[in-house]
């Protein structure tokens, strides 16, 4: 069957902050046929079921669906598409992509694609936890969305899988919901938020947390009954409970750039990129949290900026660059984003480490030249560290991969 075809000058895929930044980045710049797609029914991303605060600026807070809907309308009336409700299967040429929305199958062809898909946490079956399938099993966008967005009643008590940001979030969820949270459990020996936030919900809520624990087996029939658990030096414990949320975790929805053949970056899992996140196909961008799973909704906003002017330099002729320098991390490094750098490159890098450090010193080092080093104040897991770009004119267009390591006590 022959699908039906358009054309637009940029074709956005994901209505998050990422893909609608830039979408109204554009379209206020001039360019006359932006089209956002999202299959979702509404724009916004995830921030739209996210009803704790934490969003806009320090001085105009905002929760998540108000920063939703703010970012939406701005790309709306900037004079950008957005469809909802559409999803993008599969590519149909280079800069073109097969569709699929309430009015049938369309082809959309255009000058430049910028892929924003963003992340999602891995569910219980890609973390290979056994038991049978039953209901009260959720991550934190299903927990989030059943709660905020839909209204509907979760169970009664609840173990929450994790301790970092998000899982914190999910346990207010859980709280807002009427129901009670058991526990919280992470394989981690300490929590992976702020100190203040651990002792918040330890003190007033008296949620217990579980460090060095692993949650080992879904118990129960038709209604989840309770979770098995492991401690580290191999005791074993049985947590009743009707509701389990497992939370963090998160992998890049990268199907597109998977199907597209991009090249990939083995730490984020997503697209490579270089300072002006252009990826390994000529007129294909990336922006969000498809690149670095996952950060704020704040740095995937930038992230949008940053592209729109990236794509409006391509509009207008410019090159796409034949080679970028690999950047590469070592461990306790997991991963960088950019991963691609040409001297010059004038945005900053996020990163993040596996192991907490303190009074670090970041060196970064190509062909045994130690291009630039500094010390941070302490390095935690699922904290994102920043690096400069001030070092990125040392950098030898024809030498080999920019390596960068992170050393501490």
């Amino acid at each position: 069957m022959t699908r039906p075809a358009r054309e637009v000058d940029v074709l956005v895929v994901g209505a998050g902050p990422a893909g609608l930044a830039a979408a109204a980045r554009l379209a206020a710049a001039g360019v006359a046929r932006v089209e956002v797609l999202d299959r979702e029914q509404d724009a916004g991303g995830v921030p739209r079921h996210c009803h704790h605060g934490g969003f806009g600026t320090w001085t105009h807070p905002l929760t998540g669906p108000v920063y939703a809907r703010l970012v939406r309308d701005a790309a709306v009336r900037a004079g950008a598409v957005v469809r909802t409700g559409v999803t993008a299967l599969d590519w149909a040429g280079p800069l073109a992509l097969d569709t699929v929305g309430p009015q049938g199958p369309e082809t959309v062809r255009a000058a430049a694609v910028v892929l924003a898909t963003g992340a999602r946490e891995r569910p219980r079956a890609a973390r290979l936890v056994p038991g049978t399938r039953p209901d009260g099993v959720y991550t934190t966008g299903e927990l989030q969305q059943a709660v905020h967005l839909y209204g509907q009643r979760i169970g009664a008590r609840a173990v929450v899988v994790g301790a970092e940001d998000v899982s914190y979030s999910a346990a207010d969820t859980v709280r807002a919901a009427g129901a009670e949270v058991v526990a919280m459990v992470t394989e981690s020996g300490r929590a992976q938020t702020t100190p203040a936030r651990a002792q918040n919900a330890r003190l007033r809520h008296r949620v217990p947390l579980l460090t060095d624990t692993t949650v080992t087996e879904l118990l129960g029939h038709g209604r989840l009954s309770g979770v098995r658990v492991r401690h580290r030096d191999g005791r074993t414990a049985q947590l009743a409970c009707d509701t389990v949320v497992f939370t963090g975790d998160f992998v890049p929805d990268h199907e597109l750039a998977r199907r597209g053949r991009l090249v990939l970056d083995p730490g984020t899992r997503g697209p490579a990129v270089d300072g002006a996140l252009r990826t390994s196909r000529p007129g294909v961008f990336a922006a969000g949290s498809l690149l670095h799973p996952v950060e704020s909704a704040a740095t995937a906003t930038r992230d949008g900026v940053r592209v729109a002017a990236a794509v409006l330099e391509s509009l207008a002729g410019g090159e796409w660059p034949c080679r970028a320098v690999p950047l590469v991390v070592q461990p306790p490094l997991r991963w960088i984003a950019p991963n691609l750098v040409a001297p010059g490159d004038e945005h900053p890098y996020l990163l993040r480490t596996s192991m907490p450090a303190r009074r670090p010193v970041l060196q970064v080092v190509q062909d045994g030249r130690l291009l630039h080093q500094e010390r941070l104040r302490a390095a935690v897991p699922h904290r994102t560290l920043t690096l400069t770009a001030r070092w990125t004119r040392l950098v030898d267009g024809n030498g080999g991969p920019v390596r960068v390591t992170l050393a501490g006590r």
